[in-house]
């Protein structure tokens, strides 16, 4: 793998771990993660248009290279329900050599 390209996290939220499967689904069918995992039941609060609001979101965390991050967070905004959704990729800094492998292995298909 190259030194630029390595694995990633990016985190995301969604309204339901419905619309997060439905999503995470398309990332993974087109090769641009090779895993997502969602995770039911958060609670977020936030400001949004000068009003406190309080949601149920589900969160999902994409594993996925460095340079499909960009055309993942693209299409994962593509396909989001909300004007503004959360995309922030997060670096992997060591792990499992088998585990970071297999991510690159299954996102050949998304470069």
């Amino acid at each position: 793998m190259a030194p630029n390209d390595k694995p990633v996290l990016i985190y995301s939220t969604f309204p339901s771990p419905e619309e997060a499967e439905r999503i995470g689904g398309a990332l993974v069918d087109q090769g641009l993660a090779a895993c997502v995992n969602i995770l039911p039941g958060m609670t977020a609060i936030y400001v949004w248009e000068g009003k406190r609001s309080r949601d149920s979101e589900a969160v999902m965390i994409i594993k996925t290279r460095a340079s499909l991050a960009d055309t993942a967070i693209a299409e994962g905004r593509k396909l989001h329900p909300y004007a503004n959704p959360a995309f922030v990729t997060l670096p992997i800094e060591g792990g499992s050599a088998d585990f970071l492998q297999w991510i690159e292995v299954q996102t050949r298909r998304g470069a």
